[in-house]
């Protein structure tokens, strides 16, 4: 199942950075055990626009296949966010699939103003880590 392969499996860590090292070149936990108020150093690889971002871990619920985390340092701010909060769920389907729901919320620095282009070309994935999603997933 696709809940194995994301950020909230304790492997991933692991994964991720073997089957896309283009994208994701290291996680590292600096503080925590990988579960609720973990913080991660993730180092992209060349093929991504940024170098590094740390997240932390807020929420993660592994029977409902539910996970929240929340970017609070790295070039993904762009200069003018505070953080970035992401909540993943997976939602099973009847032919054994699932759907995969992602709202990402944007947390700006005070009196700052980001237009939507900007947010979209800073969180497109780059096709080749979007179709070896499809692919493994």
């Amino acid at each position: 199942m696709i809940w194995r392969s994301l950020p909230q499996s304790l492997d991933a860590d692991n994964l991720i950075p073997k089957i896309m090292p283009q994208a994701i070149k290291s996680v590292e936990i600096l503080e925590g055990d990988g579960g609720v108020g973990t913080v991660k150093l993730i180092t992209f690889g060349e093929g991504s626009q940024f170098k590094s971002m740390k997240h932390r871990v807020d929420g993660l619920d592994k029977e409902n296949f539910t996970h929240s985390y929340r970017i609070v340092e790295g070039e993904a701010l762009m200069g003018v966010l505070e953080s970035i909060t992401y909540h993943i769920k997976i939602v099973p389907t009847a032919d054994g699939g699932c759907i995969y729901e992602n709202r990402s919320i944007y947390n700006t620095k005070e009196d700052v103003e980001i237009s939507e282009d900007k947010i979209k070309a800073g969180k497109a994935p780059p096709p080749s880590q979007s179709r070896r999603l499809k692919l493994n997933g």
